[in-house]
């Protein structure tokens, strides 16, 4: 394949010449097909070493390089959280039904493996890039992840989640507004003033404006905002749902309803209720976002936000897939929820 031998007569391949330039393989072939996107001290030293090897793919391994892989790369922040894995699903049957496979790397929330990931849908030379969550969730987005992002070829469309700033990828994001809306109208409509929110954390940005929502809504009302009844510094998981719910209730914090971040939190908050002899929903009304299997699953059934999967699962892999046949499309497409009322919530208690 290449004219180039290293020790032992082995002919030199990218991946050889990646290996010693200390980059991916995917930034050794920008190089070669002279992409922009490439800082120029790796270009430099990466170019050294082609040279060194007198490294020359051939016209079949070009072909190779152009025709569609009909790959699509999927990065999801953490798939044991209900909420990405049925994104995920929904994304696998539409990438099949269009003639796609859906290829997933689940990130666990570590922004250094997502950049690694990233580097090796490139070198699979995946078609398309969606990413769910992680760094695309971001309030203020990473230097080094936008800069990683903005050396793919633009061959390669990504959507994402939530954003990027600096890059030119295409957003699809849930409406975080609307939805604060939805469970404040639906709350203090049924008599409740006093409301805390439960999980998440405020450099998150559908969490950042889920919060700004809820004040400007409590102002709106003529409610004071009371610091104490939000988290703003929690996490996603049953247990610091349940941890933070435990400290309102043992530190006598009044309130009457409970806004979970998910439904994994929500599962938490409802632990420690029990746990405290208090009933869903006639002393405490508990509701939450994402409405997946375990709103359904549980004692009382949870109301929830709905996302429709199917239609966002569609909506991510129609743009990606789109992109790559030319077609346009705007920067940010707003997914709408809705509130699917279950047997948790009911009317503020009168004492």
């Amino acid at each position: 394949m290449d004219e180039g031998k290293i020790a032992g007569g082995k002919p030199v391949t990218i991946y050889d010449i990646a290996k010693e330039a200390g980059v991916s393989a995917a930034t050794v072939s920008r190089v070669l097909t002279n992409n922009a996107n490439v800082r120029p001290e790796k270009k430099e030293r990466i170019i050294r070493i082609i040279e060194k090897y007198n490294f020359t793919p051939n016209a079949m391994a070009r072909g190779l390089a152009d025709t569609k892989s009909k790959l699509i790369g999927i990065i999801a922040a953490d798939v044991r959280n209900p909420f990405y894995s049925q994104v995920f699903v929904a994304c696998e049957l539409e990438a099949r039904k269009r003639g796609y496979t859906a290829l997933l790397y689940n990130s666990l929330g570590e922004a250094e493996l997502e950049k690694m990931q990233l580097e090796k849908l490139q070198e699979q030379r995946v078609d398309a890039v969606i990413q769910m969550g992680g760094n695309v969730d971001k309030l203020v987005s990473d230097v080094e992840y936008v800069e990683l992002v903005n050396t793919m070829p633009d061959r390669m469309p990504m959507v994402v989640t939530g954003k990027l700033d600096g890059t030119q990828c295409y957003q699809v994001q849930i409406d975080a507004v609307k939805s604060m809306d939805l469970l404040m109208e639906y709350l203090l409509g049924l008599g409740h003033r006093k409301i805390a929110l439960v999980g998440g954390r405020v450099d998150v940005l559908s969490t950042f404006e889920k919060i700004q929502r809820y004040k400007q809504i409590l102002m709106r009302n003529g409610i004071p905002f009371r610091q104490e009844l939000v988290q703003e510094f929690g996490s996603y998981n049953n247990a610091s749902a349940y941890a933070e719910m435990n400290r309102l209730l043992d530190q006598g914090i009044a309130f009457t309803a409970v806004i979970a971040i998910n439904d994994f939190a929500a599962a938490g908050i409802v632990r420690s209720l029990t746990e405290h002899g208090l009933r869903i929903p006639q002393d405490i009304s508990v509701v939450s976002y994402d409405n997946t299997f375990i709103a359904e699953m549980m004692i009382p059934k949870l109301t929830s936000i709905d996302y429709n999967y199917e239609n966002m699962g569609c909506r991510l892999v129609e743009t990606a897939i789109g992109l790559l046949e030319g077609k346009e499309f705007p920067r940010l497409q707003m997914l709408t929820p809705t509130l699917v009322t279950r047997e948790s919530s009911g009317l503020a208690p009168t004492y």
